[in-house]
């Protein structure tokens, strides 16, 4: 993990130092966090202007440039996730911190390389979008 303040580099930023802006956020507490690896992330629950909130943010990379993002003037912060995606974040969030990360992966992967299977679907969804058009 690369840490240089005040230089260029400062590749992996542990959410839970994420506190900015200072007037806006409060009680940072992580759910998940990727970790020091390629492109980490994290989602944490937080009190955003007083108010619960959930956040999310990518954390940077090990060797990369910058503090991840989003940042605010060169200093790292939260992109709050809208109110009707707030479950749904949180339930994939502890699902993943509970070991599923992994799993989670293998599975898109799996997905990724079934190509009959995918093959079906562009079938099936061009047949919706000429549906549509003949209506």
């Amino acid at each position: 993990m690369d840490y240089l303040k005040g230089a260029t580099i400062v590749s992996y930023i542990d959410p839970k130092t994420v506190l900015s802006p200072k007037q806006l956020v409060d009680d940072v507490e992580v759910v998940f966090d990727a970790g020091p690896k390629e492109q980490s992330w994290a989602v944490a629950t937080l009190s955003w202007d007083h108010k619960d909130a959930v956040g999310i943010r990518w954390n940077g990379e090990p060797g990369g440039p910058g503090i991840g993002t989003p940042q605010a003037r060169g200093v790292p912060t939260w992109f709050i996730v809208p109110d009707e995606l707030q479950d749904t974040v949180l339930e994939a969030a502890r699902k993943l911190a509970h070991g599923n990360y992994d799993e989670l992966k293998a599975g898109y992967e799996a997905m990724a390389k079934d190509s009959e299977h995918e093959r079906e679907a562009h079938e099936w969804s061009e047949g919706l979008i000429a549906d549509q058009a003949n209506e």
